[in-house]
């Protein structure tokens, strides 16, 4: 059985959900912009007075309804919170840059499993040679419309290898996946101090793996750095991304927090 709306919550939760930059306040209209326009209207085929759920990472949820529609265009008129902003603090994924379709599903992925960083990080193994960061965005918006998120993923500048250690936070871990060895991902994250201790950051590899002698310096240098394993297998670069954020949710992130209110209809 789905559960009910907690009380204060209309029993109608609109299913069509968008991120705006916009401040989100009783009364306020938010112009969607031409993309979002045309989906509410041609592919959803919505009209005035239909409702819809808006987001922004900073004001919560809120139901809205259109009060004017037109070609490519469409204003939404906010009526009323249903949930009110709560913090996301999730780890961070850093990734090499791989094939199109991949990145895409990293991106995806690691939205609805709670990262709250997506950060491409080039290696000597990299095969691409560039990443779509505005690609990137969009993938990471979408998905947080459709998983209920109340936030979206920063996508941080890419940087090489080389150049992590200097702008690395010193008071977040870092776990480098490495197929080659290292201590398992359960026994490291069973070891992270719990108060005060922000969500790790997960470092996955290239396609074709870490070059001889490349995370040695990151090991050194970077305070709370280790290497960690998933397990015998060789995994895909993709594959490996989810594997990590799944260990650390199910482990030491909110895997057991009940899920998002949902429309019980």
């Amino acid at each position: 059985m789905c559960p009910m709306p907690p009380k204060g919550l209309p029993k109608y939760l609109p299913k069509t959900r968008l991120y705006v930059p916009d401040a989100l306040v009783t009364g306020a209209r938010v112009a969607a912009t031409p993309g979002q326009a045309r989906h509410l209207l041609k592919v959803l085929r919505l009209g005035i007075g239909d409702r819809v759920a808006l987001f922004n990472g900073r004001n919560g949820e809120w139901t809205a309804s259109i009060v004017e529609a037109g070609r490519d265009a469409c204003i939404l008129a906010l009526e009323a919170q249903l949930r009110p902003q709560q913090p996301e603090d999730g780890p961070w994924l850093l990734f090499a840059p791989i094939k199109k379709t991949g990145v895409d599903f990293i991106a995806e992925k690691a939205t609805e499993l709670g990262v709250t960083r997506l950060w491409p990080v080039f290696s000597a193994h990299t095969a691409a040679e560039r990443i779509n960061t505005d690609r990137l965005v969009a993938n990471a918006v979408a998905a947080a419309e459709q998983c209920r998120r109340l936030t979206v993923p920063e996508i941080a500048a890419p940087v090489h290898l080389t150049d992590l250690a200097g702008c690395w936070p010193a008071d977040r871990a870092l776990l480098i996946l490495d197929e080659r060895g290292g201590s398992p991902l359960a026994e490291v994250l069973s070891t992270l101090p719990v108060s005060n201790c922000k969500p790790p950051g997960l470092l996955v590899g290239p396609e074709g793996g870490w070059a001889p002698g490349e995370i040695g310096p990151l090991l050194k240098r970077v305070r709370g750095a280790c290497s960690v394993t998933l397990g015998p297998r060789i995994l895909r670069a993709e594959t490996a991304a989810l594997a990590g954020i799944v260990g650390w949710q199910m482990l030491a992130g909110d895997g057991s927090r009940p899920p998002t209110v949902r429309d019980p209809g």
